[in-house]
């Protein structure tokens, strides 16, 4: 699988049966393609919808039925669609399990920078500073380093803030990191990057306190009807 794919289908077994779940535009879409059939999630997108399936075909798309970044998405038997107002309720009032996010830059603390690049056009936050600063947990989903080979995860953002130590869980093409008080901690690692390549490619305190499993292998157990 490439490397978009893997995060997505990591980061989809660590949502919990029942819970709502916000899907942040770009890489977070994904998620929603590879939720297992058994678990019940209820995806969610500010612009006013809860329930959504994966993607629809190509040439399934409905102009209508879109999530909160304009792409297509398809409906199941509880989609359920109101306004804004309302979508923006449930997120203040402390309803949205999880909030599943892409970034710019992360930190070792869990600071999130999502919204602008230095010399870049940007049309604001948008709804993610709420997403982030409501939802009960933060997931962030990105690649370990930006196509000129910078970090994206590093000890202090440069970049401005979303929402200071909002992420939990971080996911990368390099693995599975967990914000601790202690430092950031390896939970697993992609099956080519080894500890000492996720050390150089991390600019920042990396602690190994256990068993580091292979993301792959997860993935593999819990297609297999395993636990993850």
């Amino acid at each position: 699988m490439d490397a978009r794919e893997l995060i997505a289908r990591r980061a989809a077994l660590l949502l919990e049966d029942g819970e709502l779940v916000a899907l942040g535009i770009g890489l977070p879409t994904l998620v929603g393609n590879y939720i297992p059939r058994k678990r019940r999630v209820v995806l969610f997108a500010e612009d006013g919808v809860a329930g959504m399936g994966p993607r629809p075909p190509d040439g399934g798309e409905d102009v209508d039925l879109i999530n909160a970044g304009g792409e297509a998405i398809t409906r199941v038997a509880e989609t359920a669609i109101f306004d804004s107002a309302l979508a923006f309720a449930l997120v203040r009032s402390g309803r949205l399990g999880t909030a599943v996010l892409g970034t710019m830059q992360v930190s070792e603390r869990g600071d999130i920078a999502s919204w602008k690049a230095p010399g870049g056009h940007s049309p604001g936050m948008g709804g993610s500073m709420e997403l982030a600063a409501k939802a009960r947990r933060v997931i962030v989903l990105t690649p370990h380093r930006t196509r000129s080979g910078a970090a994206k995860i590093v000890e202090r953002c440069e970049l401005p803030l979303t929402a200071p130590g909002a992420a939990r869980l971080i996911v990368t093409d390099m693995g599975l990191f967990e914000v601790t008080e202690a430092g950031l901690a390896v939970r697993e690692r992609a099956a080519g990057a080894t500890l000492q390549a996720i050390e150089a490619a991390t600019p920042c305190r990396l602690l190994v306190d256990g068993p580091v499993a292979v993301m792959e292998d997860v993935v593999a157990e819990a297609e297999r009807g395993g636990r993850a």
